[in-house]
């Protein structure tokens, strides 16, 4: 029986190399001008998403490019509110001026940290976010509360894991500012991800084993071998009967 999978990527985060890697995935995540990103860089994303056939995904974060939206922001809940808002207004106008189809929306880095975690900030999010979820998904952790209060909300969830990223015994990610955080090694990523496929469960950092369920799993493109580990992931995939969705 052959496995379907969802693989997503974070891009137009000004990496350079959005045209070799949006061939590889299924889905992706634009970033929408908070940590990176500008009007044109979006457009131009969305471009080449569409041509690839690449479900398109709203990427917001903190209003904080000097630290890539990978930093928790000391900013009062109303002024994110309003950057958040200020990100999806433009990503809309946008999406909607090239005809493409939004899917998804996904919390960037530290925000996506913390909205798992924090109730009031992630009410915050989805009260920013409320205007544009009809008929979309959100990406959001497994057991986050994210996740939890945006059910209650009505608002549609695919869980999401990361296929580069190595995880905490409580399934929190690794934090980047140890050495161990990301998973560079191409064939240590297929391992990892092949068994969140096909167990549903993940080696933590600690060796423990953790049931975990996902609908759509992350290569960061801006992990510096993310071509190379997309690369990987498709040719060897098949062999273990797992597909990507397209």
């Amino acid at each position: 029986m052959v496995k379907i999978i969802d693989i997503n990527c974070d891009v137009g985060e000004g990496v350079g190399n959005d045209a070799e890697l949006l061939p590889l995935v299924t889905s992706c995540n634009i970033a929408c001008g908070g940590h990176t990103g500008d009007e044109a860089s979006i457009r131009a994303t969305i471009r080449l998403a569409k041509k690839h056939k690449v479900k398109i995904g709203a990427h917001p974060s903190y209003p904080d490019k000097e630290n890539f939206g990978r930093k928790v922001v000391s900013i009062a809940a109303p002024e994110l509110q309003q950057s958040l808002e200020e990100q999806l207004e433009t990503f809309a106008r946008i999406i909607e001026e090239e005809e493409a189809h939004w899917h998804h929306i996904k919390p960037h880095g530290a925000l996506y940290n913390v909205v798992a975690k924090d109730d009031v900030l992630a009410t915050v999010f989805l009260e920013a976010v409320t205007a544009y979820t009809s008929g979309r998904y959100m990406y959001a952790p497994p057991g986050s509360r994210i996740a939890q209060i945006a059910i209650n909300s009505g608002c549609k969830i695919h869980f999401e894991a990361f296929a580069d990223r190595n995880y905490n015994k409580d399934l929190s990610l690794v934090s980047r500012k140890f050495e161990n955080a990301v998973i560079t090694s191409p064939k240590a990523v297929l391992q990892h991800l092949r068994r969140m496929v096909l167990e549903e469960k993940v080696k933590t950092i600690s060796g423990e084993v953790q049931p975990i369920q996902a609908d759509t799993f992350c290569v960061h493109g801006d992990t510096a071998t993310a071509l190379e580990i997309l690369m990987y992931l498709h040719e060897e995939l098949p062999k273990y009967n797992i597909q990507p969705l397209k």
